[in-house]
């Protein structure tokens, strides 16, 4: 990885007890003002692509720690990293880059270790407007979660101290003397950023490299100096005075989601986000970050904080993020779409029926979405799903989750369905799915931040049936081409999940077509089928649902319904049974 600037940026140098820190600015100065803080073993670099995102909107500000790239060390190193020295220095920068209004805090890794410090510290007060903390706790309310747990011990909670115990284990050799500096001037900083590409999945340029070795030496000082004197005393008054937005990677190898579960006690106005991602989401997820940044920030500029914690069941998750479902003019694709809104997502609802799909929008900003669009487009056509995703990119912007879902049914026997009857089916079902993987999925990889897609199939993808052989092979292939691609994306942090439903309460019995019968016969099945599902009386909101859970948990195949479960599990462990059933299996 090669050493990275800040295009654009104006330095100044800022002194503050004994040190010079290096401080590089960006965007107008009468704008609000957002101060980047870095974490270990990185500098201000790290945060360049979501700097460069905000620049638009805000004055940004970010500087080097004490120690870490431009800025010097403090002589001695021992006790010059306390959190008390480190509040010192944010208020130097604060003063210098915005004395007459407060700042907007965001902190990474140990840049949020500090930014807890400063947002629940007296002399503070009034100079943060708002935090945003990701991947580091603040160490008194770390100190309370493991007293609460060693007094009051149960077998869950002494379950999470262990596993955080075992995620920490780098605090432990950074304790140790000498031994840490050695390795950051010998193999380790050498390899850090190789390793970190790998293990993170974050993009290889940009990382800054030359100040690493030294950074990483005097940045071991930031754990001896504050780690066991706060968990042993921790302050009983650390509560924030500020709203904080707390951004919470599912994925962190350092640090458990757990931590944060008794975080309402100490932050009365307290927003919380996740996000399928691993540690150094600065790198790796910048769009969603600026994003997420930019709207906290507004709202309390506006006087307004969010609580997203009060929205939809998994607005921490989805909220501002850009969802694409197809067929989403009614049933499932329509009550995913309203699911996704309610949830806080911006929303593009497309279908073949320009007013249905127009609905849907509609009524996905009043449930919620800050944004929801319609587009109207038959996803078999492959040069209209083309001229769609490049409009959606340029209007919208890079889906974070695709819902492939439009799709038709078709019964009648093998022999009674014509190749003008498979065509149609295939071409809906399977080569729908493909035009949206293929295009859509394609900007996901490109823009390199993950992402989420998912294939409505079904339970009949996996359940043979005599009445319905288009249809099923059509839904077999959508679920084999979701675990190929699932495989192919993994690396890519992009997840696919094949959503598998059983009978569901929607129109599309109504529009069925059957082969190898006349008018009147088909009209007389629809109806029968529509009668049959009506009875089963499963609704599509619960279909809607598993999606959600879906994408949040990153399943690859998901049985939805009773029945859907039970195919599935006799395709597994007895598959002679399921085509027992499909040749005793009535006609339609």
């Amino acid at each position: 990885m090669s050493g990275v600037t800040l295009e654009g940026a104006r330095e100044r140098r800022v002194r503050t007890g004994g040190i010079e820190l290096c401080v590089a600015e960006l965007g107008d100065p009468s704008w609000p003002t957002v101060v980047l803080v870095h974490g270990y073993p990185d500098s201000k670099e790290v945060w360049s692509r979501v700097a460069s995102r905000l620049s638009d909107r805000f004055h940004v500000v970010l500087y080097d720690v004490r120690g870490h790239g431009r800025s010097t060390a403090p002589q001695p190193l021992r006790g010059g990293f306390t959190l008390e020295k480190l509040t010192d220095d944010f208020l130097a920068v604060a003063d210098a880059v915005s004395p007459d209004r407060p700042v907007h805090l965001v902190g990474h890794d140990w840049g949020s270790v500090q930014g807890w410090e400063f947002t629940t510290v007296r002399r503070t007060k009034g100079r943060i407007a708002s935090f945003t903390s990701m991947s580091g706790p603040s160490l008194d309310h770390f100190g309370h979660w493991i007293d609460s747990r060693i007094k009051r011990p149960t077998p869950r909670r002494v379950g999470q101290l262990l596993g955080q115990g075992a995620k920490s284990w780098y605090v432990y050799a950074l304790h140790t003397p000498v031994l840490p500096e050695l390795a950051w001037r010998g193999p380790l900083g050498k390899t850090w950023p190789r390793l970190l590409e790998r293990a993170e999945r974050v993009p290889g340029d940009g990382y800054p490299t030359s100040s690493l070795p030294t950074d990483a030496a005097h940045g071991a000082w930031l754990y001896r100096d504050n780690i066991r004197p706060r968990l042993r005393r921790p302050r009983k008054d650390a509560y924030a005075h500020a709203p904080v937005q707390l951004i919470t990677p599912l994925g962190d190898a350092f640090l458990s989601e757990r931590l944060y579960d008794e975080l309402e006690q100490w932050v009365p106005q307290l927003t919380r986000r996740t996000l399928q991602a691993r540690h150094w989401i600065p790198r790796s997820r910048p769009d969603q970050l600026a994003s997420w940044i930019s709207d906290f920030v507004t709202s309390v500029e506006g006087g307004r904080p969010q609580a997203v914690t009060l929205g939809g069941k998994y607005a921490d998750r989805f909220g501002g993020q850009l969802v694409l479902v197809t067929g989403a003019g009614s049933g499932i694709g329509r009550a995913t779409a309203y699911a996704f809104a309610e949830s806080g997502a911006r929303v593009i609802a497309v279908d073949r029926d320009t007013e249905s799909a127009a609905r849907t929008a509609e009524m996905s900003r009043l449930l919620g979405s800050p944004a929801a669009w319609a587009e109207t487009v038959d996803v078999s056509d492959e040069q209209a799903m083309e001229k769609l995703a490049a409009k959606v990119a340029a209007e919208y912007g890079v889906v974070d989750v695709l819902v492939n879902n439009a799709g038709i049914g078709l019964g009648g026997s093998f022999f009674d369905t014509s190749p003008e009857d498979w065509k149609k089916v295939l071409d809906v079902n399977l080569w729908g799915v493909i035009h949206g993987c293929r295009l859509f999925g394609r900007q996901m990889a490109e823009r390199g931040q993950g992402g989420h897609i998912v294939n409505t199939a079904s339970a009949a993808a996996y359940q043979p049936s005599k009445a319905l052989p288009a249809y099923s092979t059509s839904k077999a292939a959508v679920l084999m081409l979701s675990e190929c691609l699932r495989a192919e994306l993994a690396g890519q942090g992009i997840g696919v999940s094949a959503i598998c439903p059983g009978l569901v309460n929607t129109n599309i019995t109504s529009t069925a077509r059957f082969a190898g019968v006349d008018a009147d016969e088909e009209k007389r099945r629809q109806k029968r089928s529509a009668r049959l599902y009506g009875l089963r009386n499963y609704p599509p909101e619960k279909v809607a649902d598993a999606i959600l859970r879906a994408v949040v948990r990153n399943e690859a195949v998901v049985p939805v319904t009773p029945e859907a479960h039970g195919a599935r599990l006799l395709s597994r462990v007895a598959p002679r049974a399921l085509r027992a059933i499909a040749r005793l299996e009535p006609p339609l």
